[in-house]
């Protein structure tokens, strides 16, 4: 089991929930473990350098600065099935590393952990028919099923640069064009509704099993290609249940 402590205490860790884990007695047992992990592994004080490398890239980190910043490597620009990242320490104590990639990927299939997504575009005032044009009018359609009963539960649903999401009240809302939205609820309502420029964002406090759905009405202001992120579901404190729906560009004429 030597080989293995330091994944078994890293998969323990991982469990916490805002820096703790669920019960006192958890908590206790692993104030304990972790006393008795330190003694065994970590009694000398970390000290000198750390060098990570990958092809011909290198960062260096001197544990006696008070820079925290991660060391950032670049990808090869003609990667090797050699090109392997290498980690070495000079000085005292054994210092942990996490190792995290970041890469720009294509939109791939919709991701389903417990939620599913289905999102309809329905025009309520549109200049070109079958296009999208600067002016119009949408209603964007929900539907969120879910595997099981989850607590503070947020649906983000991304909107393009410019466009205007109406039902917030003030001079440039429209109460006529938002007229019928509650007609396509089904379900729960929202704790709380947050209309921000990139996105539509709605919180439910409790967010029961099965069908929930709901609608907003969006006002598209400017014209261009958009990149859309995903439209995503997720459980706040449970971030391992979640559902993502990719969008597809969105070009908007003039």
């Amino acid at each position: 089991w030597q080989a293995d402590l330091p994944r078994l205490l890293q998969g323990a860790l991982e469990r916490q929930q805002r820096g703790r884990w669920l019960t006192t007695t958890a908590n206790a047992w692993a104030r304990v473990t972790l006393d008795s992990f330190a003694q065994k592994f970590e009694r000398e004080a970390v000290g000198g350098v750390t060098k990570a490398t990958l092809a011909p890239a290198s960062a260096e980190f001197d544990w006696k600065s008070a820079d925290d910043k991660p060391l950032a490597l670049p990808w090869p620009a003609k990667p090797g099935k050699d090109d392997a990242l290498a980690l070495s320490h000079a000085g005292s104590g054994k210092p942990w590393a996490n190792v995290q990639v970041l890469a720009a990927i294509p939109d791939g299939p919709p991701r389903q952990a417990g939620y599913r997504i289905q999102r309809q575009l329905t025009p309520l005032q549109q200049k070109t028919p079958g296009k999208f044009s600067r002016g119009d009018l949408w209603r964007v359609t929900l539907s969120i099923d879910a595997d099981h009963d989850m607590s503070w539960v947020a649906i983000s649903d991304p909107v393009p640069a410019g466009a205007r999401i109406l039902g917030d009240g003030d001079g440039r809302d429209s109460a006529i064009a938002t007229r019928g939205e509650s007609d396509a609820r089904e379900g729960r309502w929202p704790s709380f509704i947050e209309r921000s420029f990139g996105a539509w964002r709605a919180y439910y406090e409790m967010l029961p099993r099965g069908r929930t759905q709901i609608a907003y009405t969006v006002r598209l202001n400017n014209a261009g290609d958009f990149a859309m992120p995903p439209t995503r579901v997720e459980a706040m404190y449970a971030p391992d249940v979640f559902g993502e729906l990719p969008n597809a560009r969105l070009q908007v004429g003039e």
